[in-house]
């Protein structure tokens, strides 16, 4: 053999142990068998770009150590005071268990009191938003997943800088990779007028697999300390101005708010900020409104469990009557499935909705998937036919709601930074379930007869996509 033949023998040995070397290390990580098997199948069938895909989205051994690093940067709680403390009292015993899930996550004390208001059009939100921003007089906290340079993000800009010039304390918090077409320009402009600018983890070579793999998704504002947004819709045209576009998003007034703030300021210390001194003003005495209870609970990588899934199955589990969920992805763990395919068995009225089309075409036969198992057991499946339901919501037995940031997929319960309302009130229970009706207008359902009779390659097809499931 010639040099060159031995070269290349020596380089093909040396890949194919490398892969093999790799595929045992994910298999000694003891993950979910799932994504086990969807890392093993990317690096036979695409062995190069399966292993830089792997550094990049797959192993980080230091991640467990660099988020409690990262955790430890949480410094604010709720101030507690009497009241307060008695909240925990007033949550019924159908709903304890849940709270108490729920708890151990930082800030997810019981709130009592807020004003809600439920907001389902981008007009609606935006109008509000704008209004409430205008009329700060201390600070405004915000952070998203998306802040688009469009017509709608330049307007909340512009207001932004404006209030900064005007004295008001403005933080804003950015995801780095989501708005990586945004020129660092948007944001020194921002800077330059007196907005305290902060990307929730900074871009940089040690640490492009965190900062890719980990998203923030979550989507806060915080006015005054009196004021709270939470939800699904970001700011962009899309989301201000698309008749087609539908999501769900929160307008809190009240308790509901020092929930709010706490997880900001907590993501505001832990992305590398100073920590905000003060802490009285940014958690006014607030106003009761009404006898709503609530918990705003966050989740992510730096969760010490898997709290916004278990919770979402213990909802789910709890559920007598019915559970009704709207989600753009539904991509189920192995938990959840068998937790909606146990109450729908059970005679419990499971339906899910989503849209006809979603805005990612591989991830659709990856959802449809799941179907016809759920159909079997009784759940009931809607599509909505002209509008992509970008809301994030769950409503049971005219009580508890969950309105926020967390999609139905894989990646929100186990990789994404999120954040929920959980809220346990008759009232507004029964206007999320009015919402849910008011869409079914606009949806198809599937029916299993017709769903089994679809051609053999797009089950094919559904079943492949499904094994990469765990990394959509």
């Amino acid at each position: 053999m010639d040099f060159v033949s031995v070269l290349r023998l020596i380089i093909y040995v040396a890949y194919v142990l490398v892969i093999i070397g790799t595929m045992l290390i994910v298999i000694s990580e003891n993950r979910n068998p799932i994504r086990t098997l969807a890392w093993i199948l990317i690096l036979n069938f695409i062995p190069v770009f399966g292993l830089i895909l792997y550094y990049v989205l797959g192993q980080d051994t230091q991640r467990k150590k660099y988020f409690k690093k990262r955790g430890a940067k949480h410094t604010y709680s709720i101030p507690k005071s009497e009241s307060l403390c008695r909240n925990k009292d007033k949550v019924p015993d159908s709903c304890h268990d849940l709270v108490k899930l729920l708890e151990p996550s930082e800030c997810s004390d019981v709130l009592y009191g807020s004003d809600v208001e439920i907001m389902t059009t981008g007009e609606r939100k935006f109008a509000a938003l704008i209004d409430d921003l205008k009329n700060a007089k201390h600070h405004i906290h915000m952070e998203y997943f998306l802040f688009n340079k469009d017509e709608t993000g330049k307007e909340i800009k512009q207001i932004l800088m404006a209030k900064a010039a005007e004295g008001v304390e403005v933080r804003f918090i950015y995801e780095n990779v989501a708005n990586i077409t945004v020129r660092p320009k948007f944001y020194y402009e921002m800077e330059k007028s007196g907005v305290m600018v902060c990307p929730f983890m900074k871009m940089s070579l040690p640490r492009i697999r965190r900062t890719i793999n980990y998203r923030n998704h979550r989507k806060v504002v915080v006015i005054d300390g009196k004021i709270g947004y939470i939800g699904g819709m970001n700011i962009g045209d899309e989301y201000a101005k698309d008749p087609n576009w539908r999501d769900t998003h929160l307008r809190i007034k009240g308790q509901g708010v020092l929930g709010l703030q706490a997880h900001f300021l907590n993501d505001w210390s832990s992305s590398g900020e100073k920590t905000v001194e003060n802490k009285r003003e940014y958690f006014p005495e607030q106003k009761i409104y009404s006898n709503n209870l609530m918990q705003i609970a966050s989740g992510g990588p730096d969760s010490p469990y898997s709290n916004l899934l278990h919770a979402a199955i213990r909802i789910i589990v709890e559920s007598q009557q019915y559970i009704y969920i709207q989600t753009p992805y539904f991509l189920p763990t192995d938990a959840l499935f068998h937790a909606l395919y146990a109450a729908a068995a059970a005679g419990v009225d499971v339906r899910l909705m989503v849209s006809a089309k979603s805005d990612t075409a591989y991830i659709d036969p990856a959802m449809h998937s799941y179907y016809e198992d759920l159909l079997e057991a009784g759940m009931r499946i809607y599509e909505h036919q002209t509008k992509f339901i970008h809301a994030k919501t769950m409503v049971s037995d005219d009580y508890v709601s969950v309105i926020g940031s967390t999609n139905m997929d894989f990646r929100s319960f186990e990789a994404s930074f999120e954040i929920n309302c959980y809220m346990y009130d008759a009232d507004i229970a029964l206007q999320n379930k009015a919402i849910f009706f008011e869409d079914l207008k606009g949806c198809k359902e599937i029916v299993l007869e017709e769903w089994v009779k679809r051609p053999g390659w797009k089950k094919l097809l559904e079943s492949f996509l499904r094994l990469f499931a765990p990394l959509m």
